[in-house]
């Protein structure tokens, strides 16, 4: 039975992350790979190690080449063979954008029915 409180949808895009409590200097950038993005989160694959509860910057790049600026929470870690698969959530997105992944979620549904 499935849980989560909205659809989540598979995004082909990268995300660039750096943790908020490192340092300006200090801040190391990630490159990621997004498995599926909702209104609340984010799931993705990286080869960095990233900390449970540590809240990072990113900067998600949606299918219209938009831009969206987030603040990404981990909640999940999964170790895989040679890479992690992280579960995030959003804090604190503007309406508007959460609004763009919804829209597209429902576009992309439309599409599939046809």
């Amino acid at each position: 039975m499935e849980k989560r409180r909205y659809n989540r949808t598979e995004l082909n895009s990268r995300l660039i992350v750096k943790q908020l409590n490192s340092g300006a200097d200090q801040a190391k950038e990630v490159a990621i790979e997004i498995n599926d993005v909702s209104k609340n989160g984010i799931g993705f694959n990286c080869t960095e190690p990233l900390a449970i509860g540590n809240i990072y910057e990113g900067f998600l790049t949606i299918w219209t080449k938009e831009v969206i600026h987030a603040f990404i929470e981990i909640v999940r870690i999964e170790m895989k063979e040679d890479y992690f698969e992280y579960g995030g959530i959003f804090v604190g997105m503007p309406e508007m954008d959460s609004q763009r992944i919804t829209i597209y979620q429902q576009v992309e549904e439309n599409q599939k029915k046809d």
